[in-house]
């Protein structure tokens, strides 16, 4: 069974791709982690669990939750990492949560995908071709994932390096607590009162107050999920994001078909954006 969490359509690919290829179910966790669902998931073959990364590991409340959650029936799991190119210590993180549970870690693959974390300036947006060729090579990607789990081979993981874990470790807290932030979330008068938002955050931090929403508390996961699956675009971060294109996978599906860049108004967008937000980052979100 392959489980997954997703925020702007990367990780579902994934996970859809894998899903089909291997003639097995998936299951998006959103629901269950929204609601608090720590029921056991059972599965006959290998549990597969695909995350995106955010801060170098995978999100914390996804690592909670399989924590506190029975995976039941077969005792292998695969782990597939989507990250905007460095995954950093997940793939330690994942090894340490399965051995907890007295099951088999088999591995991890990396999946460099187009990145979706605006809500920073140290991100740098990137081109249409650029994305493009991320999800092209991705999808290459997948077929001997496919091919090892079918085997029940185990997937060759990144090498972490103890200088990683020790500046991650005591760095990931620290980043979520200073920059986090849900003060700077708005909402525009674009708004039309969906509710898509709070339906989407897995933390239920967004609650809709006379059809518009308000973000609760001090900090959330900044999965994106929000801001970048609006409708009408009317979800803002501070005064960083109203020059930035939104990216959900869905827009560049086609990019699967055809090797092209195809120009449309998000792809101008976005090529604006970059001419004011050149550094670049690991963009390990």
């Amino acid at each position: 069974m392959i489980l997954y969490f997703t925020a702007t359509g990367n990780t579902r690919f994934v996970a859809e791709t894998l899903s089909a290829q291997l003639g097995d179910e998936a299951l998006n966790l959103l629901d269950r982690i929204k609601r608090g669902d720590h029921s056991p998931i059972r599965s006959d073959r290998p549990f597969v669990i695909c995350t995106p990364v955010y801060v170098c590991e995978m999100p914390r409340f996804l690592a909670e939750y399989l924590r506190n959650t029975p995976l039941t029936g077969n005792r292998n799991i695969y782990f597939a990492f989507t990250s905007g190119g460095y995954s950093g210590i997940s793939g330690v993180l994942a090894r340490g949560i399965v051995q907890r549970k007295g099951m088999r870690y088999m591995g991890c693959a990396d999946f460099t995908m187009p990145r979706n974390y605006i809500a920073s300036n140290a991100y740098s947006a990137l081109e249409t071709p650029e994305i493009e060729r991320r999800i092209r090579d991705s999808a290459a990607k997948i077929a001997p994932v496919v091919d090892a789990i079918r085997s029940g081979g185990r997937l060759r993981s990144r090498h972490v390096w103890l200088f990683e874990l020790l500046i991650t470790l005591p760095f990931n807290p620290v980043w979520v607590r200073v920059k986090q932030g849900v003060a700077d979330f708005r909402v525009t008068e674009k708004c039309v009162g969906c509710g898509k938002c709070a339906r989407l955050c897995p933390l239920n931090v967004i609650r809709m107050e006379d059809g518009r929403p308000v973000w609760q508390g001090r900090t959330c996961a900044h999965c994106m999920s929000c801001i970048q699956n609006c409708p009408a675009e009317a979800i803002e971060y501070g005064q960083i994001t109203p020059v930035k294109a939104r990216y959900r996978f869905d827009r560049y599906r086609y990019a699967l078909k055809s090797p092209q860049p195809q120009a449309d108004t998000n792809a101008r967008k976005t090529a604006r954006a970059a001419g004011s937000d050149r550094q670049e980052n690991s963009g390990c979100h």
